[in-house]
């Protein structure tokens, strides 16, 4: 998500599209913290249900966190790799975008995959009431959901994201994993459509939400068959057609103005769409989703106002834990959920089942540190390290073999045929050097001139420079090496200096 030399305004945000957009770092921590509040408020503690009594679907709507979080993956992602996977699909950029995400998302999750299987697996072994996790639907533990959950595909075959994973809120990583593999096809399209109006852009942006602003309207939920998918299709896909919209844009000093208006307007707004919903009828609020990609817009381009707020320190750093604070978050909330239901010392009444709830609040935060600091960052930076490494293997390997096939092991007798055609490359090598010491010429006659050659006027190309290395020859090589240099430079010489054009 950084370029070098990132330009940045005296609010912290960036004067230009370049670098670390620090006001959408500073709102993936507001995106998390409305997650995880909105899964705590299943706690069933008397304290928790009078503030969720108060602030309503301020915090019950707090799942809308996950699409804002796809949005921001969309805008992100096509911010930092759209020039170059989208001109053309390229082998190479491929598999470089490829392991860079899943240096990015897999080392923590794996982590807490593991922690918690071991923690499910207890459960399922000494459990006496049938559940193994806090969810509707169980998750299934055997080796072939195991490989799945390893590997981040979980969701791909069930039309519904309950109980497909061992931790509950990871269902959205195996749900934007696939966003990334499809994100290179994608590609192609978004590159091609980034020369239309601005304001185009932004309605595409728009109009790619309305399914599940449709899902809360209608039915006042976003869950329905396949609605994971629907949900990351649109959310991704809308957050990439955004960031079409603001680069197809000149941001000038009044523009950023307006800019910071908009994002100072969205939120208040967004907040009393939910409030207003919820006096139509339950979920119905959900609807301002619509307005996520055009915050986002806003947020990224702003040099005041919120933008100011959102790319403070404290916040930026929260943006960068908030992948490490969404996996971490629902292991700890149950193993505190079944400490509540088996231990009387933390009846609901009690003030120390208050005061441990505040604590496993406030360890959320530590335990994403930590994971982010020991385990995300560094191993992230291991993996990209070896990927260059990676990459060259198949390289090396086509080397050796080339030259394990140029090397034979013995150089067999061969005779020349009726009309002096000659069977194989290492007699036509051997019968050239005889009749060049028969002559007494010691140094091979001049190849014919590659049709590119050199001239005062134009420089040598590279067919020049194959021409010109393949008569060079070492003095202390022998038959053998010398014999291989030739097969090569016949089949240089034969299949490409001479190809014409």
């Amino acid at each position: 998500m950084t370029t070098a030399s990132p330009t940045a305004t005296p609010s912290g945000t960036q004067a230009s599209l370049a670098g670390e957009l620090r006001g959408l770092t500073g709102l993936r921590a507001v995106a998390a913290a409305w997650v995880v509040l909105f899964h705590f408020h299943f706690t069933p503690l008397p304290g928790v249900a009078e503030v969720v009594g108060v602030l309503g679907p301020l915090v019950t709507a707090g799942a809308l966190g996950v699409d804002l979080f796809f949005v921001l993956s969309g805008f992100v992602i096509a911010y930092t790799y759209l020039d170059e996977l989208g001109p053309a699909l390229r082998a190479r950029a491929t598999a470089r975008f490829v392991w860079a995400r899943a240096c990015r998302l897999w080392p923590a999750y794996a982590l807490v995959l593991h922690v918690f299987g071991v923690w499910l697996v207890v459960r399922a072994t000494v459990g006496d009431d049938g559940d193994i996790a806090f969810q509707a639907v169980q998750p299934v533990l055997d080796a072939g959901q195991y490989v799945q959950q390893l590997f981040m595909v979980q969701l791909w075959d069930d039309a519904r994201f309950d109980g497909a994973s061992w931790v509950g809120s990871t269902w959205s990583i195996s749900a934007e994993w696939l966003a990334y593999l499809l994100f290179p096809v994608a590609a192609l399209v978004l590159f091609r459509m980034r020369r239309l109006p601005a304001v185009v852009l932004a309605g595409g942006a728009v109009v790619l939400m309305a399914p599940m602003a449709w899902a809360y309207l209608s039915a006042g939920t976003p869950y329905f068959p396949w609605s994971w998918l629907v949900r990351i299709l649109c959310g991704f896909g809308a957050g990439a057609l955004v960031h079409l919209a603001v680069r197809r844009t000149s941001w000038t000093p009044a523009a950023r103005r307006r800019a910071s208006v908009v994002a100072a307007v969205l939120p208040v707004v967004v907040a009393a769409g939910l409030l207003a919903g919820e006096l139509v009828a339950p979920g119905r609020g959900g609807a301002v989703l619509l307005l996520f990609p055009l915050l986002v817009a806003a947020l990224a381009v702003a040099d005041r106002g919120p933008a100011t707020v959102l790319s403070t320190p404290w916040l930026v750093y929260g943006g960068r834990l908030s992948y490490c604070l969404y996996l971490v978050h629902i292991p700890l909330f149950e193993v505190y959920w079944l400490a509540l239901a088996r231990f009387t010392v933390l009846a609901s009444h009690t003030v120390l089942a208050h005061v441990v709830g505040g604590l496993v609040l406030l360890a959320t935060v530590g335990a994403a540190a930590l994971a982010h600091h020991l385990v995300e960052e560094p191993s992230r930076r291991r993996l990209r390290a070896i990927g260059p490494a990676l990459a060259r293997l198949p390289v090396r390997a086509a080397r050796t073999l080339g030259r394990l096939r140029a090397r034979p092991v013995t150089l067999p007798p061969v005779a020349a045929t009726a009309d002096d055609a000659l069977a194989t490359a290492a007699a036509r090598f051997a019968a050239r050097r005889r009749a060049l010491a028969e002559a007494g010429v010691t140094q091979e006659p001049f190849l014919p001139e590659p049709r590119h050659a050199a001239t005062p006027f134009r420089p040598a190309t590279l067919a020049t420079a194959l021409s010109n290395a393949q008569r060079r020859r070492a003095a202390h090589r022998s038959e053998m090496d010398m014999w291989a240099d030739y097969d090569r430079a016949e089949y240089i010489r034969g299949g490409y200096l001479h190809a014409g054009s």
